[in-house]
């Protein structure tokens, strides 16, 4: 019998979303990884549900980008080569920046307190790559959420959504993943006004920590001054 790869569902909430909330966490954990294949009905039995809530998580996976249904084969979970991952942050530098103004702009102290938790989360001294890739998406979550139009929050998660599933997959060393995480704060300064540098250019040295050319598919130039950091 084939070992169960997922704990079964035990809560009285709307089992289409607890099933998407399981296999989101697994899939970012890296414990389903990409290129998978998913299973409906080995999902189903491993969760302990009926096939319908699977079908359903399934087709809400697919329309973020998560997965993808390959015709007479099945869905599988998202799997992307380098030139994928460039034109994805190329798109994020020009989206995020406009979330990181419209974040600036609503800020709150009730806002600010919430980033800092999640700063102070990521200053963890023993950081995983399942930790930091789920307290990386979490991050940036926050702020498309405090800037406020739903549309552009529910077009980044959807762009972004995949490259977290891709990070799940590597296995960073502890030092590579300190520098990851604490560049997350030089967003935090701008959105508090503490920043001299455009939006752009801030999303984009975020992005050189992890990713090597991450303009390579928009107009924004790149800045010498920003960190190059190429940690494939």
């Amino acid at each position: 019998m084939t070992k169960a790869i997922l704990n079964p569902i035990r809560s009285d909430g709307t089992l289409k979303d607890r099933v998407v909330e399981r296999l989101t966490d697994a899939i970012l954990g890296g414990k389903i990884r990409p290129g998978d294949r998913l299973n409906e009905s080995q999902l189903a039995r491993d969760l302990q549900v009926s096939r319908a809530p699977v079908r359903e998580a399934l087709q809400q996976l697919q329309e973020q980008s998560i997965i993808v249904n390959v015709p007479r084969r099945g869905m599988f979970v998202v799997s992307l080569d380098a030139e994928d991952t460039q034109k994805i942050n190329s798109l994020r530098i020009i989206l995020e920046a406009e979330a990181l103004r419209l974040a600036q702009k609503n800020l709150t102290s009730a806002r600010t307190k919430q980033l800092e938790e999640l700063l102070k989360e990521m200053e963890t001294p023993e950081p995983t790559t399942k930790l930091y890739v789920r307290l990386d998406f979490e991050f940036h979550r926050t702020i498309w959420s405090h800037s406020g139009n739903e549309y552009l929050e529910k077009i980044l998660t959807s762009l972004t959504a995949p490259l977290m599933a891709h990070s799940a997959r590597l296995l960073l060393r502890k030092d590579k993943l300190r520098r990851i995480l604490d560049s997350h704060r030089p967003l935090f300064e701008f959105i508090r006004g503490k920043s001299d540098k455009s939006a752009e250019l801030v999303m984009l040295d975020h992005l050189k920590y992890r990713y090597p050319e991450p303009s390579k598919f928009c107009s924004v130039p790149a800045d010498d001054t920003g960190a190059e950091l190429n940690i494939h």
